[in-house]
């Protein structure tokens, strides 16, 4: 428990020694866009720890149980939709000079569809930082915050004002160097956790491996069952699509690509980060597959949710002391680099696509620490009433919100100029598509039994293309 907290206490104090570092701007330029002069590489590694989250740090290696190592599958799926956004949608980001993307949805189909669009990026990503932020305090709470009579609410309101504390002044300009020492941070605590399983168990890195292919959770292709939700080709095609809703039609993600000098950069931070992304997630369900193996070998009872196991087998000494504290330090690492940027963005999005005020730095202040107290409030009630995979519920999420951003952003894209639909419509074909597909979901398990897994993004950005499609109109007032 000590060396816990003594990481923990170290870590934040290298954070804060970062922040004031690179927050030594703090004016409006700095916050929201970096200036443009981050470089390309510490852009690809920061981002890397951002997109694997607490989530991906506890979710990803207890999915072995369930669906072996099929996750695979949608991360291979990762790479087109990396490539995709970087040759499709970044040049377009870079042409305008945009500061927060939905400026696009602006100027091809106006206020409205921009209005539109801004609204559905806030609510997923409030309530995805508030699902990632909920299973880092939760797990914190059980492992430190328990002991010490702290609750739950008071425990997810510290990590939020500490994250404020080091965004506050330095935005987007400070956080592309807080993602590097957190990546830093997730990938090492990951590293010693598996040596600490391997020491436990006394293995070799040969040997594990052996063990690991040998193993029937080793299995990454699934080609047979084509209702199955591990069917090759939906998770292929949703691991495509998912990243470019979730990267390249997110300000989050965006808005740290575009701190990059030129847009050649940009696109070389792109690509190597969805590179990386396969070989971490493979590590990460390597360390599934050994946990369920040390725990059948040694008679320990499994929990009723994947997302249980890792943190018991360290908190409760299996891995040795150790163990606990690389975890711990690494969920918080993992938790952080999502979250602060995430905050940001909903700054961002807030100051620039609502209230049209980019230069108004008393009114950003504002905004940061309010959204700080919204996510606060998003978390405590995810808490009373979350009963599923915490992973599974985040892109379940992203399959209803993000859809209607990837309609609007495919017809603005791929329709001829001179076709926009009509304002009225816009809100109305947005919010109807998440519905529609919700009821077919629940109409396609009742009475074909098949379950539509995340391919639900997809059917979601087709309806509201087409319904964007069935109430266009052609735009006669030439574009500037």
């Amino acid at each position: 428990m000590t060396l816990t907290i003594v990481l923990i206490v170290v870590y934040f104090l290298l954070l804060a020694g970062v922040s004031r570092l690179t927050g030594r701007q703090t004016t409006n330029d700095n916050f929201y866009s970096g200036r443009r002069r981050s470089p390309w590489w510490a852009v690809a590694f920061g981002m890397l720890g951002a997109s694997l989250s607490g989530v991906t740090f506890v979710s990803v290696p207890g999915m072995v149980h369930t669906s072996d190592m099929t996750y695979m599958q949608m991360c291979l799926g990762f790479i087109p939709g990396y490539a995709m956004v970087a040759f499709v949608l970044l040049p377009v980001y870079y042409r305008m000079g945009v500061t927060s993307i939905y400026t696009y949805l602006n100027n091809r189909f106006g206020m409205t569809a921009y209005r539109t669009g801004a609204s559905f990026f806030l609510l997923s990503k409030l309530l995805g930082a508030a699902v990632r932020l909920y299973l880092v305090c939760l797990i914190l709470q059980r492992i430190v915050f328990d002991a010490v009579g702290c609750p739950f609410w008071l425990t997810a309101l510290v990590i939020l004002l500490l994250i404020w504390l080091y965004t506050h002044r330095g935005g987007i300009g400070t956080i592309v160097w807080t993602d590097c020492l957190q990546t830093i941070v997730l990938l090492v605590a990951l590293l010693l956790i598996i040596s600490a399983l391997l020491r436990t168990e006394g293995l070799s890195i040969t040997s594990a491996i052996g063990q690991i292919r040998a193993s029937s959770m080793s299995r990454i292709f699934e080609f047979e069952d084509w209702s199955s939700r591990q069917y090759f080709w939906k998770q292929f095609l949703s691991g495509a699509f998912i990243v470019v809703v979730m990267t390249g039609l997110d300000q989050d993600m965006m808005q740290k690509n575009l701190t990059c000098r030129t847009l050649h950069e940009s696109q070389k931070n792109m690509m190597v980060n969805g590179l990386l992304y396969v070989p971490v997630n493979l590590l990460f369900l390597s360390l599934g597959v050994l946990m369920y193996m040390f725990a059948a070998h040694h008679g320990i009872a499994l929990p009723a949710s994947g997302d249980e196991l890792m943190p018991m087998l360290c908190a409760d000494g299996y891995l040795g002391q150790g163990a606990l504290a690389f975890f711990t330090l690494g969920i918080v690492a993992a938790a952080l680099s999502s979250a602060d940027s995430a905050l940001t963005a909903l700054t961002t999005s807030v100051c620039v696509d609502f209230f049209n005020r980019q230069d108004d730095e008393r009114l950003r202040r504002r905004v940061h620490i309010t959204m700080c107290f919204v996510v606060l409030a998003v978390i405590l009630a995810f808490h009373a009433v979350n009963s599923t995979s915490v992973i599974d519920a985040v892109y379940t999420i992203a399959s209803f919100t993000y859809g209607p951003l990837l309609g609007l952003f495919a017809f603005g894209l791929f329709m001829p100029e001179r076709f926009k639909p009509s304002g009225r419509a816009v809100p109305v074909v947005c919010v109807a598509a998440p519905v529609a597909c919700y009821l077919l979901s629940l109409l396609s398990a009742t009475l074909w039994g098949y379950h539509f897994g995340y391919e639900l993004l997809l059917l979601n950005g087709f309806l509201t293309f087409l319904g964007c499609y069935l109430f266009r109109r052609r735009n006669t007032i030439p574009r500037p």
